[in-house]
Parts: structure tokens; C-alpha cells; sequence
């Protein structure tokens, strides 16, 4: 059936309020002025969406969560000139406008028009989604846990039709924060040493980046050992759990290096880890980048780490300009450059989201892709 300009019956899952997740049907309208009305294929499963139904981050309910994601095309509003129906696409919490200061800063990835996703509905101040007989609010723009969403333009970016949007789904933001924190915003360097903090699927990426960057030595720390199989088989030359020191771990970092280390990854959202990876750094010239999403809290670091010279740096979305940066991995992946599969744990159907919730809290999933 032609659902060109008609709304859209689907399934899709809804956050009623805090740590609720429900299969719905929902109503989907056509997309407006600017937007894009997309037909999920598949999408992961992110801790971030995980802060979201907890109420960690900040969110209007009820409302639809979700990501990571790719899908296609299903039709287009006025004045959408970058993608047509037909073409397979990745979603992107981190929008492109490419007119904004950051879009147009050659070090900017942050767009300014990242704000409109705050607001929980579309630019026009209303939801596309209905549910019995009442809106449901957006997620970041993008609202992957449905089995169509509609997005601005700028959220949404081509890829090569040949991929397989079952892997590549994972550039839309989980592999692509990682491996990008590694390689743009940290610029790791040939023969460095990098400690990294926190081995979900993020942490593994930011490893991947650090290979990718040529470093000689790549510690990846974390408290459950059943992770480290998975980290070296990434790139990872060796493996160390905090719990089994009575030191500091930064002290231990040090005791293993010499010197500490040139560059280090906290990939959790934990302030107390985020001291303890920039006090792990080189005092003369280490860098320590922030991926982990710290809400909520202020961090405690004494100003003396600085003195000497280490930087703290943060990072979105590993500094890729959102449309640009995601097709150019999309290629890469194509072309071989870059594994995503290695990352890829678990496969299920969208009617079994919560079972792939539950399998990201224990740690054994690194990234589980939910079919729609």
C-alpha cells in the first residue's frame, strides 16, 4: 500500500515513565517542511538510551527512546534536497546543518542546531507521533525504537546502498564515538601508550582507534574480567582489573609505564574514573579525553594535574562532523578499512527490546542490534 502523505500504523517502544519500556502501535504523520520520514531497518542498543528510560537524562514522557540506527528512506517533506525515497540512510543525534559556527569551524562538530533535539518535538513545535489519541514526544531527534520515525534533514545522512544495514548501524553513533575519539580528538599518536577506561562496545572502539593510530601499547582497564577476551581480540595488548590492586589505579598505570601513559580514554561517565584517567597520564604532555557521559555531577580533580602540562579534553560523537563524518565510515567499513562486525554480539527481533536492554546492563552483550 502507497503511505506516500498518509500516517503511518506501526510498532514502536514507548517510555510511559521512568524505567518503563512497552511495545506499542503507534500513528506516524508524513513528514513536514524539512523532514524525513524513515523506515527503520535496525538499531542498537546504547547505554545513553539506557540513562534515558532510568531518567538519568533529562527527558519529556511519554516518549519514544533510541539512537543508533539505520533505515530507509520512506518518503521526504518540502525542500529536503540530500536524500530521496528509496535511499538507505543512517541516523544521527548529532545533526550537520553545515551553516552553523561549529558546522562551519573546521575543529566543530557540536551543531548549533543540536538544541532543536532538546525540545523533544520537531521544529515546528509538534510531535509526529501518536499514540492512543495522545502525542508522544521525540528522543534527540531521532527516536530509532520505532519501526518508522521521522527526522529533520540534517540528522539524517546517505550512505552506500550496498551496506548492510544490520552492521553498519553501529556508525550512527557507538563505533564512531569510540574509534573518532582515538583518532580526532585525542590524535593519537604512532608508538604511543593509551590506557582505556571502560570496555562496552564504546571503550572497544576507542581501542580499534588506537590500533588504527599505530599506538605500541593499549591497557584496557576495567572491573569485569570477562570483558578482556573481547578487548585484545580488538587491539588491546594487555588487561588490567582495578579490583586486583590495593594501589590507586593511576598509581598502577604509572608502575606499569614508568611515566604514565600519553593518552587516556574514560569511557564510563563515572567522575571519580575521569581522575583517576587524567591523573594515570604522562605529567609533561598526556592527554585524557572524557567519552563516558557524565551527567549530573561536578568533578572533583585537584588543579595541581595540570600544572605540569596534561590536558582533559571532551569529545561528542568522536569529533565527526555528523553526516559527513558517518558516510565516510559507512565507505571505510565498505572498503574494508574498518571492522564493525567484531562488535556485533547479539541479533534479535524488535519485539524482544527489553530482553536487549536487560543484555546490555549485565556486560556480556557489547552491542546487540535489534531487527525491525
Amino acid at each position: 500500500m502507497d503511505t506516500l502523505g498518509k500516517t503511518i500504523t506501526c510498532l514502536a517502544a514507548i517510555a510511559w515513565k521512568k524505567n518503563s519500556l512497552s511495545l506499542e502501535k503507534v500513528e506516524v504523520e508524513p513528514p513536514k517542511a524539512g523532514e524525513v520520514r524513515i523506515k527503520m531497518i535496525s538499531t542498537g542498543i546504547c547505554g545513553s538510551d539506557d540513562h534515558t528510560i532510568k531518567g538519568i537524562i533529562l527527558v519529556k514522557y511519554p516518549f519514544i527512546p533510541g539512537h543508533e540506527g539505520a533505515g530507509i528512506v520512506e518518503s521526504i517533506g518540502e525542500g529536503v534536497s540530500s536524500v530521496k525515497p528509496g535511499d538507505k540512510v543512517l541516523t544521527l543525534a548529532v545533526p550537520q546543518c553545515r551553516e552553523c559556527s561549529a558546522c562551519l569551524h573546521p575543529k566543530g562538530n557540536f551543531c548549533e542546531k543540536q538544541e532543536l533535539g532538546e525540545t523533544h518535538l520537531m521544529s515546528d513545535g509538534t510531535s509526529r507521533f501518536t499514540c492512543k489519541g495522545k502525542p508522544v514526544y521525540h528522543f534527540g531527534n531521532t527516536s530509532t525504537f520505532s519501526e518508522y520515525t521521522v527526522m529533520n534533514e540534517i540528522s539524517v545522512t546517505k550512505i552506500d546502498a550496498a551496506a548492510p544495514l544490520e552492521k553498519v548501524f553501529l556508525v550512527s553513533c557507538g563505533f564512531s564515538t569510540g574509534y573518532g575519539g582515538a583518532i580526532n580528538t585525542a590524535k593519537v599518536t604512532p608508538g604511543s601508550t593509551c590506557a582505556v577506561f571502560g570496555l562496552g562496545g564504546v571503550g572497544l572502539s576507542v581501542i580499534m582507534g588506537c590500533k588504527a593510530a599505530g599506538a605500541a601499547r593499549i591497557i584496557a582497564v576495567d572491573v569485569n574480567k570477562d570483558k578482556f577476551e573481547k578487548a585484545k581480540e580488538v587491539g588491546a595488548t594487555e588487561c588490567i582489573n582495578p579490583q586486583d590492586y590495593e594501589k590507586p589505579i593511576q598509581e598502577v598505570l604509572f608502575d606499569l609505564t614508568g611515566d604514565g601513559v600519553d593518552f587516556s580514554f574514560e569511557v564510563i561517565g563515572n567522575p571519580e574514573t575521569v581522575a583517576a584517567a587524567l591523573a594515570s597520564c604522562h605529567e609533561s604532555h598526556g592527554v585524557c579525553v572524557i567519552i563516558g557521559l557524565v551527567v549530573g555531577v561536578q568533578l572533583n580533580i585537584s588543579g595541581h594535574l595540570f600544572f605540569s602540562g596534561r590536558t582533559l579534553k571532551g569529545s561528542v560523537y568522536g569529533g565527526w562532523k555528523g553526516r559527513d563524518g558517518a558516510s565516510k565510515l559507512v565507505s571505510d567499513y565498505m572498503a574494508k578499512k574498518i571492522n564493525l562486525d567484531a562488535l556485533i554480539t547479539h541479533t534479535l527481533n524488535f519485539d524482544k527490546i527489553n530482553e536487549a536492554v536487560e543484555l546490555m546492563k549485565t556486560g556480556k552483550c557489547v552491542r546487540c542490534v535489534l531487527l525491525l
